[in-house]
């Protein structure tokens, strides 16, 4: 892997190809280039991409807008390391011997929102009951909205027996308990005869593990 120092020639050399006077370690910027009365370009280099030079490159937006961060190897990850770059507004350039390839120019961030993924956010909000997860949690199944709902027809399985889905539908007061039933998602259930379903042994255990049996 380069050292930083061997990044600052293909900048410098990209740089001046555009017209600009480029120097080092002006003012603590690894790479500043200048280009009549436009505002400064700043280059910071790092060996390799992480949160110091993201930090070093959001600093100097604090002097102009026109900020890359240049790396010696490939970030990993590199689709959300781009994306990182545009929220921020950095430039982005990858140095590979005397090459230089600019991946990202610096522009202020405009996202488009997903309406379709805030309406799922919202919708799974309203339809939870309680606040039954705490943020944070790893490794521990997520107590879904659907999870609560499937919970909900388990347990008046477990209580009175096969049942219709329609009846189910109104006790649970779970409106898509047809579909649940059907899907049977966690192994929980299945049609003991047309339209009538039962509890399996796994959803027995699946009320046990989440406290409901």
């Amino acid at each position: 892997m380069p050292l930083e120092t061997d990044l600052y020639a293909p900048v410098k050399a990209l740089l001046e190809g555009q017209g600009y006077d480029v120097k080092g370690e002006v003012r603590g910027c690894d790479v500043v280039g200048v280009r009549g009365a436009e505002p400064p370009v700043i280059v910071e280099l790092k060996r390799s991409f992480g949160l110091g030079l993201v930090l070093q490159g959001v600093e100097r937006l604090g002097m102009t807008d026109s900020v890359y961060i240049a790396v010696g190897a490939w970030p990993k990850r590199m689709r959300e390391v781009k994306k990182l770059c545009r929220r921020l507004g950095l430039g982005l350039m990858i140095v590979s011997g005397a090459r230089v390839e600019i991946l990202l120019d610096p522009a202020p961030y405009a996202p488009r929102k997903n309406a379709r993924k805030a309406g799922r956010l919202l919708g799974e909000h309203a339809r939870r009951v309680g606040d039954p997860t705490k943020g944070g949690s790893t490794r521990v199944p997520i107590m879904t909205a659907y999870r609560q709902q499937a919970l909900r027809c388990a347990e008046l399985l477990a209580r009175d027996g096969p049942m219709k889905a329609a009846a189910l539908k109104a006790s649970a007061e779970v409106p898509n308990a047809g579909k649940i039933l059907l899907d049977d998602v966690y192994g929980w259930f299945e049609r003991v005869e047309r339209g009538v379903y039962a509890l399996t042994p796994a959803g027995r255990e699946g009320l046990v593990k989440f406290g409901r049996g």
